[in-house]
């Protein structure tokens, strides 16, 4: 008997891709979708595709995450953003790995597989890594960094944990892993004025973390780490292959490093206006 399974996405207005993100998650036994109070069509396209829908305010990915694991009652998750698809290829990497899985889908099952972890034995398979394949202006990005972008998407949430750094999240598995050679596509812009609206967002979430660290910043360390950034995306990571797009990706890395050192020193913009 095959693992049960539920495909999980976390959206906020994210009705721009989502039919086909939930679409790509009709294999799934289940599918569930924690909405941080969408304002556009979200919710209204998620019940049309038959997902289960609940509404948590946004705090942050990683207690956005542990609240659905609790309410998930399946063996094994396939997590998407909202802007992602997952191909036929990986759906039939998945079902043909599910397939060799002997354990019986249960909530028991969970429950032993993390008393295993916890008392220090083997644990079972904790989960799958698998590619995604990134568009960014007119292409699937093959290098900068980019690609294979192995990220762990299919797992037990029993042996996982989720970490967060600034702006963005990981999964760290309590066990083994192994890979599935197969990709999700990711859409993450749809234009220059979206992406270097989360650049702003990014960077100022990089700056109040390193605020909290202690570490320094200003326009020298800006200028330096932007540098550093674009040299690395666009030299070293070979962004230069991927024409185009691999120039205005590195210049916009190196605009994000730059701004989240030059904000570490906030400054005090003229308030409280009394100057004379």
């Amino acid at each position: 008997m095959k693992p049960s399974v539920t495909g999980l996405v976390l959206t906020y207005n994210g009705g721009r891709l989502l039919e086909k993100c939930l679409a790509s998650l009709s294999f799934c036994d289940k599918v569930l979708v924690v909405d941080s109070f969408s304002t556009d069509d979200t919710v209204a396209i998620a019940t049309a595709a038959g997902a289960t829908v609940l509404q948590r305010a946004w705090e942050g990915p990683g207690p956005q995450f542990q609240f659905a694991f609790s309410q998930i009652d399946t063996e094994w998750v396939v997590s998407l953003d909202q802007d992602e698809i997952c191909t036929p290829a990986l759906r039939e990497r998945i079902l043909t790995a599910f397939a060799e899985q002997e354990t019986v889908a249960s909530p028991a099952g969970q429950d032993a597989a993390a008393s295993q972890a916890r008392q220090g034995t083997q644990p079972p398979l904790a989960g799958y890594y698998v590619h995604r394949r990134n568009w960014y202006f007119d292409r699937f990005m093959q290098h900068s960094g980019w690609y294979p972008d192995a990220l762990l998407r299919v797992f037990r949430p029993a042996l996982m944990q989720v970490q967060v750094s600034g702006a963005h999240y990981s999964f760290h598995p309590a066990g083994t892993t192994q890979t599935l050679a197969a990709d999700i596509l990711h859409y993450p812009y749809e234009s220059f004025a979206q992406h270097l609206d989360k650049i702003n967002s990014y960077a100022q979430q990089g700056a109040d973390d390193l605020r909290r660290k202690g570490r320094k910043g200003g326009v020298l360390r800006g200028i330096g780490h932007g540098a550093v950034r674009f040299a690395k995306l666009y030299f070293f990571q070979r962004g230069v292959l991927d024409g185009r797009a691999g120039f205005i990706n590195a210049a916009h890395g190196a605009f994000y490093a730059f701004l989240k050192y030059v904000r570490v020193e906030e400054g005090s913009w003229g308030k409280p206006y009394d100057h004379q």
